[in-house]
């Protein structure tokens, strides 16, 4: 579940996609000073500045009352006062309604409405130089006759088009129009980009945008999705077992977050990711120091990087540059890199779990089996990839029932290699960890996978295995680092389900 805010018109807010009631002109206007504010502590005098200009005595008891009625409709806030203040922390959007904070009055939601027009102006503008649409651009000329980065840009634009004729008679026009009302002549970046133009060598810089689309029916993720938002820019790393939705869920901060980077987004997959860097920025067959050629291309720039399934840390240690942001995914936490708020990701909790499930697969069939429902997110420990097939497989049938899925699951167990593409396609994710591991770590995890328990003990692994315990301790530790079981205390360790069904399926190839 979501919650947004925007100041650009009206106070508004929305949980997921409905809008929500936020009461009379000054209890939005305490919310909108919070929001203005996110992240800084405000006091109690702070806030009533803030909202009345001429504040009489019964302003106390009035802040009290609107604070508890936001703390009403908008519980997930946590707005305690401490302190004799209050801390706010929230995702603003831009949903582009008209003027900013429209509807309140004060000095300071004054002042605050020109800053957040001069925010938006430009952010409009920042999109303009990254999409370099010409028609976009015509409008916003007309808007902002005097403004001359949009000029500068639709001459860009026109050039690009070929229009070079047309290019230059914009930079006569604005000469001409800046003449009249301001007495001035161009600036420099109306002038460079003229000068360019005449040349014939204005060379408009490539803009990646690579950033996969995002999942329609994403779901859940919230915590994490707020704790990368807190962090970037910067790295953040998401980790987790395979099959646990990395990818997906590095794709949809990146979408939250793009409009931050306007030099483009990159995404990128396997060893070589400076080469695969500088290609994304027009650097084809680069040689020598990698690292340091990106570096510099990076420099003063704002990009938003993304590197999938990443192997090793040498590959990125020397790729940071100030301004842009990157995301990793790793099945592995790669705790040698320095400056990385690590994300750790598993199954989606309950609720979410069944939310996603109702996404693929019509609710009524889950309403209808809601122990069966459960019995079959759990025997996957509620990982998304094997929800998304198997919820596609029920829905493909629509004449089965849950429990025909559960006693196909339970078949298909005992059939050996003999399963279906389907369960290949469920079970895709462990076949690839089951790849990666040495035959001591395969051989401890199938027969702790034949043993009724969910909870692996040194001591227990190593009388079962014969195996002294340092170095039982060493594979379980191995097998933790892939997420394949996960540490509760020291010495033992707890086996998802799902990691269990699957090698317990595998362990009779032992006895073969």
């Amino acid at each position: 579940m979501s919650l947004r805010f925007s100041l650009m018109g009206p106070v508004r807010a929305w949980r997921d996609e409905e809008e929500i009631d936020l009461g009379p002109r000054q209890q939005r206007a305490v919310l909108a000073a919070l929001l203005l504010n996110n992240g800084i502590r405000l006091s109690n005098d702070q806030l009533i500045g803030m909202v009345w200009d001429e504040p009489t005595p019964s302003a106390v008891m009035a802040l009290r009352t609107y604070m508890y009625k936001i703390r009403k409709a908008l519980p997930e806030l946590n707005l305690k006062s401490k302190d004799g203040g209050y801390t706010l922390h929230a995702e603003l959007v831009d949903d582009c309604r008209g003027e900013p904070l429209e509807g309140l009055n004060s000095t300071y939601f004054d002042a605050q409405r020109v800053r957040l027009a001069q925010y938006r102006l430009k952010a409009r503008e920042d999109w303009l130089e990254r999409e370099l649409d010409v028609l976009e651009l015509q409008k916003h000329v007309g808007m902002f006759p005097l403004r001359e980065r949009p000029r500068a840009l639709l001459m860009q634009a026109l050039f690009r088009d070929g229009r070079q004729a047309e290019a230059l008679d914009h930079f006569h026009q604005a000469r001409a129009l800046l003449n009249e009302e301001l007495g001035l002549e161009p600036g420099p970046e109306l002038r460079k980009v003229h000068a360019q133009i005449l040349k014939g060598d204005l060379h408009l810089t490539r803009r990646p945008e690579q950033l996969p689309p995002d999942l329609a029916d994403f779901t859940g993720r919230a915590q994490e999705i707020a704790q990368a938002l807190r962090a970037l820019p910067g790295t953040v790393g998401i980790t987790g077992m395979y099959g646990s939705g990395k990818t997906a869920l590095a794709t949809r901060i990146g979408h939250l977050v793009k409009h931050r980077f306007k030099d483009g987004q990159i995404f990128v997959r396997g060893k070589d990711v400076a080469n695969d860097l500088l290609r994304a920025v027009g650097v084809e067959n680069p040689s020598g120091d990698k690292a340091a050629l990106w570096r510099e291309k990076a420099r003063g720039k704002r990009f938003l990087i993304i590197v999938d399934d990443l192997q090793d840390a040498a590959s990125v240690r020397d790729l940071a540059s100030p301004g842009s942001a990157m995301i990793i995914t790793s099945v592995r936490r790669l705790n040698e890199l320095p400056g990385v708020t690590w994300l750790k990701i598993a199954g989606l909790a309950d609720q979410e779990a069944h939310e996603f499930l109702g996404k693929i697969l019509d609710p009524a069939r889950i309403a209808a089996e809601p122990e069966q429902a459960r019995e079959v997110l759990e025997r996957m420990s509620a990982m998304p990839n094997a929800i998304r097939v198997l919820g596609g497989k029920l829905a493909a049938r629509p004449n089965w029932t849950i429990t025909m899925l559960l006693a196909q699951m339970e078949r298909e167990t005992r059939l050996g290699n003999a399963i279906p593409s389907d369960c290949r396609a469920v079970l895709g994710p462990m076949i690839k960890a089951e790849q990666q591991l040495g035959d001591e770590e395969l051989h401890l995890l199938r027969c702790f996978s034949r043993r009724e328990t969910d909870v692996i003990d040194i001591c227990a692994a190593a009388e079962m295995t014969g195996v002294e315990p340092g170095v039982i301790e060493y594979l379980l530790e191995a097998l933790a680092d892939v997420h394949l079981i996960e540490p509760l205390v020291l010495g033992r360790y707890r086996l998802p389900r799902f990691v269990r069904i699957y090698f317990g399926w595998r362990a009779p190839a032992l006895t073969s």
